[in-house]
């Protein structure tokens, strides 16, 4: 699942509680895995979702002095000016792409997949009418505001500007928060209602 040809284990999945007519597709940042991920996600879920938290496989990375770690792809630098891992990036968007056309398969309509991430784990989409929710705590030191805020209006220049939302959270680090659960879970059931 990404930038190599390693392999990865198969998704941490929280299944739906009844049919799953929605699923929500979730990857986690440089170093984790899914586990965390689904567990959380198991804290507020919805019972008509299938909650999908892939992990990504161990490769090194070069901003950690090569360390061998879970990573989508290599990432050489922080600065907005960084090389990045272009290779790396495709074959881990085609992944993602694979995971969707697998739930598809499985009977989710494609429009009713949402694709999320933390800090290395989100890959945006070109469709101009998506919605989007950026979470970022104010207290980053990893991934400073000011990345968060470049991002966000990068954005708005590639989807609707009306249907991105940028959150921030105050005293928030480098991590995750029960205000934020509970914004990404509202933000979830708006888009993904219960069918049946």
């Amino acid at each position: 699942m990404c930038g190599n040809s390693m392999s990865a284990p198969l998704p941490a999945i929280v299944p739906a509680a009844r049919k799953a007519t929605a699923a929500v597709i979730f990857l986690h940042g440089l170093g984790d895995t899914g586990h965390g991920w689904a567990e959380a996600f198991a804290g507020i879920r919805s019972s008509h979702i299938k909650y999908i938290c892939p992990h990504a496989p161990v490769m090194p990375v070069t901003l950690n002095m090569n360390m061998a770690m879970p990573s989508w792809f290599d990432i050489i630098g922080l600065s907005p000016d960084s090389q990045e891992d272009e290779p790396g990036i495709k074959q881990a968007a085609e992944n993602v792409k694979a995971l969707i056309e697998q739930e598809v398969k499985n009977g989710i309509p494609s429009h009713r997949i949402i694709l999320g991430g933390f800090s290395q784990g989100p890959i945006s989409g070109v469709n101009r009418d998506i919605s989007i929710l950026q979470c970022h705590g104010d207290c980053d030191p990893l991934v400073p505001l000011m990345f968060g805020s470049l991002t966000v209006e990068k954005l708005k220049t590639l989807v609707n500007p009306a249907n991105v939302t940028f959150k921030t959270y105050e005293g928030m680090m480098h991590s995750s928060c029960q205000q934020e659960m509970m914004d990404i879970k509202q933000f979830i059931d708006k888009l993904l209602p219960p069918v049946d």
